[in-house]
């Protein structure tokens, strides 16, 4: 069963620019500290943060939020599986809302994806909600 759908684009210059023009405030108030060093050690430092920028949009748009109602840009974290495959985690209100919508006897499961292609990041999210099993609830 899917929750919520959310997908962003970001223009990549423009993350650039605001790099350029706030640096460590802008990186401190939206990026966690693994998100800021997944970026500063890639080749592509803007397009990384852009990514990860659109990611966090399009998660709140699948919470079916947007970036209102007391959500952090940090209750939102992109990191990656040893495989290179992007990973949502949710933490605070973002988590309390993936909880409110989450019925019953079901766990959610959030998918990202991300892709860019210059000047464009794009990021796309899909929350599922997946039945428990007899394994999940054993005590």
């Amino acid at each position: 069963m899917i929750l919520g759908i959310g997908t962003d684009l970001a223009n990549i210059e423009r993350i650039q620019g605001t790099l350029d023009r706030f640096g460590d405030r802008f990186r401190n108030r939206v990026f966690t500290d693994v998100e800021q060093r997944k970026a500063e050690n890639r080749k592509d430092i803007a397009g990384t943060y852009a990514k990860r920028w659109a990611a966090k949009e399009a998660c709140s748009k699948a919470l079916g939020t947007g970036l209102r109602m007391g959500i952090s840009w940090k209750d939102m974290a992109v990191t990656n599986m040893r495989t290179g495959q992007p990973v949502m985690a949710v933490s605070g209100w973002a988590k309390e809302r993936l909880e409110a919508m989450t019925p019953d006897g079901f766990e959610a499961v959030i998918h990202v994806t991300l892709t860019d292609d210059h000047p464009w990041a794009q990021a796309f999210v899909v929350i599922e909600a997946r039945p428990l099993t007899d394994k999940d609830t054993a005590g």
